[in-house]
């Protein structure tokens, strides 16, 4: 349970933050950068909930991706420890499992394409090619850390193992200097960058989905179409 007794604390007032980890970092440390990412999408979702309209099933499942946002923001600011004193929460298989399922779900009944889209058509559709673009701004920050600080590599014989079971393969740049060839310490998991990876397909099968609960087109990306506007 967390609890806010004040919100104003000064400690960042020198430009630097605290990680869940307890350690003191930049603001403009690349994981802040992703989990802030994250925190404004979420924030933006709550926008089109409160303002636009969506169906039961659909406002449901994003409560349900709201708070696993928080979850995946605790997830991208606590640096892996292979031996914590506690259980760290992390986002899980399961999690990316069900954004897939209702990636499925929803884009049933949809007609098929013949072009990318263009945001638009319902304003429900264009807020959702909004968080479409938001999530992946997150995910490419999300990479960003895990180029700098290394990823922990995915187990291929158990994809479903916890952090601590998986491999140790860092992709991109370097792991902290402090660690060594098999040392995961501080490294980001996979899984949160997954999880958006599929939230941004969700998003986008949403956008279409509100278009045609709204009896709209889809509107569909001419290439070219405006190269002559005289004709």
């Amino acid at each position: 349970m967390v609890h806010l007794t004040r919100i104003y604390t000064r400690t960042g007032d020198a430009g630097k933050t605290r990680l869940s980890d307890n350690s003191v970092t930049r603001k403009t440390d690349p994981r802040v950068e992703a989990y802030g990412s994250v925190d404004e999408l979420n924030s933006a979702i709550g926008v089109l909930l409160a303002n636009y309209d969506v169906d039961d099933h659909v406002r449901a499942a994003l409560r349900i991706v709201q708070n696993e946002l928080f979850d995946l923001g605790a997830d991208l600011s606590n640096p892996f420890d292979p031996d914590p004193k506690w259980e760290p929460l992390r986002i899980i298989q399961p999690s990316i499992d069900r954004l897939e399922g209702w990636c499925d779900e929803f884009i049933e009944g949809l007609p098929s394409l013949n072009s990318f889209i263009l945001p638009g058509g319902s304003a429900t559709s264009a807020q959702f090619h909004l968080l479409r673009t938001m999530t992946r701004r997150a995910e490419r920050q999300a990479w960003a850390a895990a180029e700098v600080y290394g990823l922990l590599g995915i187990n291929e014989t158990n994809p479903e193992a916890t952090p601590g079971q998986q491999m140790s393969e860092p992709v991109g740049g370097q792991a902290p200097e402090a660690a060594g060839d098999d040392d995961q310490t501080g490294r980001i998991s996979p899984l949160p960058l997954k999880y958006l990876n599929r939230l941004s397909d969700l998003f986008f099968i949403l956008a279409r989905h509100a278009n045609a609960r709204a009896g709209v087109d889809d509107v569909l990306w001419v290439p070219g179409g405006e190269r002559n506007p005289n004709q």
